[in-house]
């Protein structure tokens, strides 16, 4: 019978909590037949999952999720069989990551003033060399020092955006993500589209605007889509 695909899957590149060889070998034990390796704003993984799958009978996807931004609402485009060394997706992911790593630094010095023991060196204890650092590492050193049980709390809550210590960071608009893709030979498509309310952050016309521009796809099975509703 044949196995899943998983096309969506984060390393300790960027917030995974497990290295692409460890990914890997969770995947063939799942029983999926297709993985894809789409780290935050990284492809630095790729060949350790390579490496990993070789003679497991897994077909690894090489992947990233690009970060964008549209009317202050975060959106992720997953970009399929790009070409990792693209000089123009290369110099927009590494002034992404470097961005990032200001504002999480930004946000670790807003939340320490009420939960002083939560220091920038607790978050790095978090991450792995050269990673992605962002706002799941800070959720795991506030789960560490038990300031909510887990990860989903700590969106929920210290780290959601409305809770007084986020910070927007600095990314494309998507349109031009999806163009950048396009550009280094890759596949894109929206991440998650639900996450922060279709309607009201890609609508109609922007979609449209986007398809125009190359956009392939809209990821459908993920926790952050809301159900679809039945008609009344």
């Amino acid at each position: 019978m044949p196995g899943g695909i998983d096309l969506h899957a984060h390393t300790s590149v960027s917030d995974g909590t497990e290295t692409p060889a460890e990914l890997v070998a969770a995947a063939v034990d799942a029983g999926l037949e297709v993985v894809g390796i789409t780290d935050h704003d990284a492809t630095t993984g790729w060949q350790h999952a390579f490496d990993a799958a070789r003679g497991a009978g897994l077909t690894v996807v090489p992947g990233l999720e690009l970060s964008t931004q549209l009317d202050y609402a975060s959106v992720h485009v997953l970009g399929y069989l790009v070409d990792p060394d693209d000089p123009g997706l290369v110099a927009e992911t590494e002034r992404i990551r470097a961005e990032r790593l200001s504002r999480a630094q930004s946000m670790v010095q807003r939340i320490a003033v009420d939960y002083p023991t939560l220091t920038w060196d607790r978050v790095l204890e978090h991450t792995t060399p050269d990673a992605t650092v962002g706002r799941p590492h800070i959720a795991d050193a506030l789960v560490e020092l038990g300031y909510v049980p887990n990860r989903s709390a700590a969106f929920q809550s210290i780290l959601h955006w409305q809770g007084g210590y986020y910070r927007p960071h600095d990314a494309p608009p998507p349109l031009e993500g999806v163009r950048l893709i396009v550009a280094a030979g890759g596949v894109p498509v929206i991440a998650h589209p639900g996450a922060r309310g279709p309607e009201r952050v890609l609508n109609g016309p922007r979609m449209r605007e986007l398809v125009d521009a190359g956009l392939a796809g809209l990821e459908i099975a993920h926790r952050d889509n809301p159900p679809r509703r039945a008609p009344a």
